[in-house]
């Protein structure tokens, strides 16, 4: 059975115009987040000229215009025209914004971040290989900011959560290895709440372990290494920790087998692995209707696929589903699996294992 009627030939010239026209708006949300246009417009107690909105935002008065004129006619931003101002709706405000429930604005940075590799990935789908990690100069600055909606602010409340138990641990001190930390803002997170407990964090990218490195140097419980982690155990015997973690970091890896298996040896008798990653079916029919489907299968081909590619690697890609993530977990030596949906998280499933 198909997973589309064919679409008659108006409905798919309005479709697909319509996609154009939302693709450049995106370029235009990811402008306004990086400029603070889009916090200056929403923190204005009255609607705003464009000289004013340039000289809160600090950014020149030309490029505001435009911008401005974009945000218009994308029907982001109201305009009245007889009195020449501008204002962010309130329902934008809250998701477009750092100061709102959500800053979708922030996910639009991928749009420029992975268009910039776009003749390397071309070129690889005619030569295969792929993309290595260091030609994504601004990626780690962006999965950050990801990570701060999707982590960071529901790590006490509903992450550490599903493991019964953990937050006391923590609180008594316990060994903990986060594996691809990016940054490591999540595992400073949990170094700054829990002072009793000691933090390592693993990444490939010396670039974002020496970010890390500079914004914890007041952490005494916290360090970073550079290290691959198909390595482990290695640097470290096994059986070293309590608990390990992995936000979105494993269908990345050149070798998923091997960094899990490591990250069994490496937990202690009653040790946890908590992980999160894309929650998918694996299959094209199955995800047809996934809420994010369009926005995980591109970071899959122009990331998480290539980069696992350009180290001769299994490229699993994003999409590669829960029932693999499931059946490399108990591959690896985990007998017991837990999986779990977070009721603000549509992208991922969160995954409890034991030995």
């Amino acid at each position: 059975m198909w997973t589309i009627t064919d679409p008659t030939p108006a409905d798919a010239e309005e479709r697909l115009v319509g996609l154009l026209n939302e693709a450049c708006l995106a370029l235009l949300l990811s402008v306004g987040h990086r400029t603070g246009l889009l916090d200056a417009l929403a923190a204005a107690s009255r609607p705003l000229s464009i000289a004013e909105l340039a000289e809160r935002s600090g950014q020149h008065e030309r490029y505001v215009r435009e911008w401005l004129g974009g945000m218009t006619v994308g029907r982001i931003v109201a305009h009245d025209p007889d009195a020449g101002t501008y204002r962010l709706p309130e329902a934008h405000a809250n998701l477009l914004t750092t100061d709102g429930d959500a800053d979708l604005a922030s996910y639009a940075q991928y749009i420029a971040v992975l268009g910039a590799v776009e003749d390397r990935i071309v070129d690889c789908f005619a030569r295969g290989g792929g993309v290595p990690y260091e030609a994504y100069p601004r990626l780690h600055e962006v999965l950050e900011e990801d990570s701060a909606q999707t982590v960071i602010g529901a790590l006490e409340g509903a992450i550490v959560p599903l493991v019964p138990g953990l937050t006391e641990r923590l609180d008594a001190g316990i060994d903990v290895l986060d594996v691809g930390c990016g940054r490591g803002r999540a595992l400073a997170t949990l170094a700054t709440r829990h002072p009793r407990s000691r933090f390592v964090g693993l990444d490939l990218s010396t670039e974002a372990i020496e970010h890390a490195r500079s914004f914890t140097a007041g952490l005494d419980n916290v360090e970073f290494v550079v290290g691959d982690a198909a390595l482990l155990p290695t640097p470290w015997p096994e059986g070293s920790f309590d608990l390990v973690t992995t936000f979105d970091a494993v269908h990345d890896q050149a070798d998923p087998a091997a960094v899990v298996a490591g990250i069994r040896r490496l937990l202690r008798d009653d040790g946890v692995y908590l992980a999160q990653d894309i929650d998918t079916s694996g299959s094209h029919a199955g995800d047809v209707d996934h809420p994010l489907g369009p926005f995980i299968y591109t970071i899959s081909t122009l990331h998480c696929m290539t980069v696992s590619l350009a180290r001769s690697g299994a490229g699993l890609g994003a999409a590669w589903g829960r029932p693999a993530a499931e059946a490399l977990l108990h591959d690896a030596g985990f007998g017991d699996v837990t999986t779990s949906k977070l009721p603000h998280d549509d992208q991922n499933a969160w995954y409890v294992a034991k030995g």
